[in-house]
């Protein structure tokens, strides 16, 4: 198995990520990932368009806690 992602490297990802990225980011491996991802328990918000499973990465970072995103959004939009 890969190494995880750290933070920094997951802010770095375009705005949607398929779901072996993100389940590398939390630390999953391949298997793992698809298995939660098509059993309904992926620990955050999946897209699924046809036979692909995609995870927003701003999920992806709310789920780890990190905020840095949407405080950035709210500061742009007003």
């Amino acid at each position: 198995m890969r190494r995880a992602l750290t933070l920094a490297e997951i802010q770095q990802l375009p705005a949607v990520v398929d779901v072996v990225t993100a389940g590398r980011a939390l630390g999953l491996g391949r298997t793992t990932a698809y298995q939660l991802a098509r059993d309904g328990h992926f620990p955050c918000r999946i897209i699924r368009i046809g036979k692909r499973y995609l995870v927003p990465t701003a999920a992806l970072l709310a789920l780890l806690g990190d905020h840095t995103l949407m405080e950035e959004d709210r500061t742009t939009d007003g």
